[in-house]
C-alpha cells in the first residue's frame, strides 16, 4: 500500500472547493418564470406591449459543505430573451418594468416592451406563442475562491391574442 507524505491511512479524500462549487450548482433550483403584460387581456396592434417577470427574477443560492469548507453558489437572472410568436426575438436586460396603474398606455416600456405590427387572427389559438427565456450568470465562493460556471437558462411560455382595433369615420353626416 502506497501512501502519501502527510496523509493519514484510511483518511477520506474531502472535495476541493471547485467540486463543492459544482455540487452546490446541482442543488440550485431555479424557478421558471412568471409572465407579465400589459395591456393585461388581449394585445393591441400598433400599441406598445409591456412585458415583465413577476416571479423568477431574483437571486438563487444553494451551498454545500464538508467539515471545515463551505461554498456557496449564486445564480443571478441577467438578461431575458423573448421569442414574441410574430417572428419577432426582444432581448431585455433584467426582468422589465412592470406597467402602473394610471399610466399613459400609448407610452412604451422603459426597458422591455414589443409593438405587434400584425393581429394574431388565423394563427393557431388566434394567439401568438411567447416564450421568455431567463439567462442566469452562475459565480461561486468559498475557501477563499471562486469562479463562475456557464449560464443557466429556465423558460416559460403563455400566449399573447392581438387583436386589431379600426376606426370608421362616417363623416358625420
Amino acid at each position: 500500500m502506497w501512501i502519501a507524505d502527510g496523509e493519514q491511512p484510511g483518511a477520506a479524500q474531502l472535495p476541493s472547493p471547485e467540486e463543492l462549487a459544482q455540487m452546490a450548482r446541482r442543488q440550485l433550483r431555479l424557478p421558471s418564470p412568471t409572465i407579465s403584460a400589459n395591456p393585461a387581456g388581449d394585445q393591441l396592434v400598433n400599441l406598445p406591449t409591456w412585458m415583465w417577470l413577476s416571479s423568477g427574477g431574483d437571486p438563487v443560492t444553494a451551498t454545500a459543505s464538508v467539515p471545515g469548507v463551505s461554498v456557496t453558489t449564486t445564480a443571478t437572472p441577467g438578461s431575458v430573451t423573448w421569442s414574441m410568436g410574430d417572428g419577432s426575438t426582444v432581448l431585455c436586460n433584467g426582468a422589465g418594468t412592470p406597467y402602473a396603474a394610471g399610466g399613459d398606455p400609448a407610452a412604451p416600456s422603459p426597458d422591455c416592451g414589443h409593438v405587434y405590427r400584425r393581429s394574431s387572427a388565423g394563427q393557431p389559438g388566434q394567439a401568438f406563442g411567447v416564450t421568455a427565456t431567463v439567462h442566469w450568470t452562475v459565480s461561486w465562493f468559498g475557501a477563499g475562491q471562486g469562479g463562475t460556471f456557464p449560464d443557466m437558462t429556465t423558460t416559460s411560455t403563455t400566449s399573447f391574442r392581438v387583436a386589431e382595433s379600426q376606426a370608421l369615420n362616417n363623416g358625420g353626416g
